[in-house]
């Protein structure tokens, strides 16, 4: 069964944007595994605009599902992550100044650096992810970094998925299918939502995890955390 991981950034950038403490970014990564999920994401950027370093080492020891912290594997990331030993670490190739996530790595161009990381970090018993696209040569060049699992970039699935499904899913059928072919497990994440979850774990039902945060804070606008992170489960077991 394909688990859920629910991003708190959108919470941190809540709280960030008045100051304070409130909402309560702890409480609510405690919330968030009360309330059913079965893991916790979090991507620290280096200006502090969210989710902030601090913020994950306050939240590491109280979580009791699965903690994953995302980012570039910039130094002072790959310093946080040793210090904070998540169970799993997710490669991200975002600039410092981007929005938020826009793409994958080069896992062909940037074989020797990211061998480099993931040996890092598996040394230290951190499952290591890369994020990449929806493409199978880079879910291949991935395996030969030695990471444990991809990562897909769920946006263009998402931006496709209302003009047509059966297109929009097919290159992720694709990688996900080499991912499996070389022995690595899968996540997927990016833009998935009430709307688009439930088809995209139907298709590719070996799917590890999926990490969803900004659809789920919108929900819960309207719906509460609690009753939107029971609907997304919801999607996700009817998929199977």
């Amino acid at each position: 069964m394909t688990k859920l991981s629910v991003n708190i950034n959108k919470i941190a950038t809540l709280r960030n944007a008045r100051g304070g403490n409130m909402p309560d970014v702890t409480k609510a990564a405690i919330d968030c595994e009360t309330f059913g999920a079965e893991g916790i994401t979090v991507h620290p950027r280096p200006d502090g605009r969210h989710i902030r370093y601090d913020d994950v080492r306050a939240i590491r020891p109280l979580v009791r599902t699965e903690f994953n912290i995302e980012g570039n594997p910039i130094q002072s990331f790959i310093d946080l992550v040793l210090e904070t030993a998540p169970d799993q670490v997710t490669l991200v190739p975002d600039a410092e100044n981007a929005i938020t996530s826009d793409g994958g790595w080069d896992t062909i161009k940037h074989r020797d650096f990211l061998t480099e990381i993931c040996s890092a970090f598996k040394s230290r018993g951190i499952r290591t992810s890369i994020f990449i696209n929806a493409d199978p040569a880079m879910a291949e060049g991935a395996a030969r970094c030695g990471c444990d699992r991809v990562e897909l970039y769920t946006g263009p699935y998402a931006e496709m998925y209302s003009h047509d499904r059966e297109a929009a899913i097919k290159p992720f059928m694709d990688a996900a299918k080499a991912a499996r072919e070389c022995g690595i497990g899968l996540n997927a994440g990016h833009d998935l939502n009430l709307d688009n979850l439930n088809f995209f774990i139907r298709n590719i039902p070996w799917t590890d995890e999926v990490s969803i945060g900004h659809a789920i804070i919108c929900d819960a606008l309207y719906m509460g955390l609690q009753p939107t992170i029971q609907a997304y489960l919801k999607e996700i077991r009817n998929a199977f």
